[in-house]
């Protein structure tokens, strides 16, 4: 599969990555064969979190492949952690203690991302720095991220970290397209000028930031897919004209759309069907025109001015 650096990592990393917070619905067999089955499509950047699960779904991952060195070096492993309880915890104690309850699930000595989940607005950003030190120099954690957060969040946190901030990830698909629309919409007196987000995609392209879209074929805040729906006519059928003139399938088209953007985002894939897997790692062979990209857009109902 084609690669990309992740931000200023210098790590190489698939431009799809995994998803797994939905692996606990497999049985052991079928994890193992849907793992295999994403290394061999060159898939090997797996996403996770200490919630996915309750934590089950990194101790099954681990499980179904037999975690062992030789393994763990096949492939890049990135976790998240900050949500508990019914609120967001940056604290450094909840930071380094998430951290090895992965690690432990996961079977493994060190993650090569992890994220901070969902702002925590009590956040402390000396704590913050205290634990990613703590974490680098102990060689748990090699690569820092967030997600969900927006350029002066993530500002607060540069105040007193020193690793460089190498993803941020986002909800981002064609029908949930807000950050693209108000870049667009500058100046204009409609719904799609409304910035919800501090630009926060032209932030990232401006640091490096590699933004990893999550629910790629989403409407609404996990309301159903677009893909296939009748709520979606106009953009079905062109995106399935697009699929047939590539000779792809509609899901190809869906993650296609995004790797087209120049921001060189990293979508987050959770199907769980091998067949579906296989659509949305053949997205990183196609290049859509620009005419396609833009007709697209606009079938799913996002404004142009």
């Amino acid at each position: 599969m084609r690669t990309m650096e992740l931000g200023k990592s210098g790590l190489e990393v698939p431009v799809v990555s995994i998803g797994c917070m939905r692996i606990n619905s497999l049985d052991k067999p079928s994890a193992e064969e849907y793992v295999k089955t994403a290394l061999d499509l060159g898939a090997n950047f797996f996403d996770h979190a200490d919630i996915y699960g309750g934590g089950s779904c990194e101790e099954i991952f681990s499980e179904a492949i037999n975690m062992n060195p030789t393994i763990r070096e096949k492939m890049i492993l990135q976790s998240k952690c900050g949500i508990r309880n019914g609120m967001f915890d940056f604290s450094k104690e909840h930071i380094l203690d998430s951290v090895d309850g992965i690690l432990k699930r996961l079977k493994t000595e060190y993650l090569d991302i992890l994220l901070l989940h969902r702002p925590d607005t009590l956040v402390e950003p000396d704590e913050v720095a205290e634990a990613f030190n703590q974490l680098e120099s102990s060689g748990k954690v090699r690569h820092f991220g967030v997600s969900n957060q927006k350029p002066m969040q993530i500002e607060l946190l540069k105040k007193s970290i020193r690793q460089p901030i190498v993803a941020n990830q986002l909800q981002l698909s064609i029908t949930n397209a807000n950050m693209i629309s108000q870049g667009f919409n500058v100046n204009m007196e409609n719904e799609a000028s409304i910035d919800r987000d501090g630009s926060i995609l032209d932030y990232c392209r401006l640091h490096d930031i590699t933004i990893q879209p999550w629910s790629p074929f989403q409407y609404g805040f996990f309301e159903g897919v677009f893909l296939g729906n009748d709520k979606f006519p106009e953009l079905n059928e062109r995106i399935n004209e697009v699929a047939d003139k590539y000779g792809v399938s509609n899901t190809t088209i869906a993650v296609a759309w995004i790797l087209r953007h120049p921001a060189k985002m990293q979508p987050v894939i959770g199907t769980m069907n091998l067949e579906r897997l296989k659509d949305c790692c053949n997205a990183a062979d196609l290049h859509m025109t620009r005419e396609e990209w833009y007709s697209i857009y606009r079938a799913a109902g996002n404004i142009l001015p």
